[in-house]
């Protein structure tokens, strides 16, 4: 099966405008822009055929020429970044059989847990859309709360059923905890990871079906999926002791920039 790695990537960001043109310092204390940095998230990535950063934006699309990385331009009309990846997929030649969607604020992003969701579709042809789900350590679950506390819209948990199937994705901390787990106790919250794997028809029934009210509350892309009644896959992987993070906020880059540093990504 040919698979697409696409980032899609958009400068009108209303909680971090000009997100991916941010610089994020690594081990050496060198900036690289957010983009640039995905973009080397995305060449670790095995298994895959074509690579592009996807944006209707030029200043986004002159950054990823500078570092050399194709570009698909989109209409500025798209909603979202599932919505641009399925713009640009209809462009590329040959068709891919699997669209990766691997969002440009998650640099983060272990190679492992985008090849853990082609497996998944290759192994499994019923599922239409996968995506990754990380069980919360209890560093991960003290971050979560504190965006909420401090009202910052942060990261996105994931509530699914026995067999992966995607229930809920919510801004909240779900599920509810009555008490905080022990030091010793695991924690049932899920991290989803802002990556999607997606067959085509999946992404040509999500054009033609309209923003429901919980993908509007939420401001989750992927909520459009479950209203429309099509399941989706979660996948559940392991950091291996790589501390994983979104830059979903400014607050975020002294974040991600440590965790950039103790990985030795220069």
């Amino acid at each position: 099966m040919t698979v697409a790695l696409l980032i899609p990537a958009r400068y009108a960001s209303q909680r971090f405008p000009g997100k991916p043109l941010a610089p994020l310092k690594g081990a050496t204390g060198v900036a690289k822009t957010l983009i640039a940095r995905s973009w080397e998230a995305a060449l670790a990535v095995r298994g895959v055929d074509h690579r592009a950063v996807v944006t209707d934006d030029g200043r986004i699309a002159e950054e990823a020429a500078r570092f050399g990385a194709p570009v698909v331009m989109t209409s500025p009309d798209c909603a979202n970044g599932t919505e641009r990846c399925a713009e640009a997929a209809a462009t590329l030649d040959p068709a891919p059989e699997i669209v990766v969607n691997l969002q440009g604020d998650a640099p983060l992003t272990p190679p492992g847990f985008v090849e853990a969701l082609i497996a998944a579709m290759r192994a499994h042809h019923e599922i239409a859309v996968a995506t990754p789900v990380l069980r919360c350590d209890h560093a991960s679950l003290a971050r979560f709360r504190e965006d909420r506390r401090a009202g910052r819209v942060g990261a996105t948990t994931a509530v699914f059923d026995h067999a992966g199937r995607a229930l809920y994705f919510s801004k909240e901390v779900l599920p509810f905890l009555p008490a905080l787990p022990a030091a010793e106790e695991t924690v049932p919250v899920f991290h989803h990871v802002g990556v999607y794997a997606y067959r085509r028809d999946a992404l040509e029934r999500y054009l033609a079906a309209a923003p429901g009210v919980l993908e509007r509350c939420e401001g989750l892309e992927q909520l459009r999926f479950l209203e429309a009644g099509m399941p989706i896959q979660c996948v559940e992987v392991e950091a291996g002791g790589a501390e994983f993070w979104e830059l979903n906020n400014p607050e975020d880059v002294p974040t991600v920039e440590a965790a950039l540093a103790r990985r030795g990504l220069v």
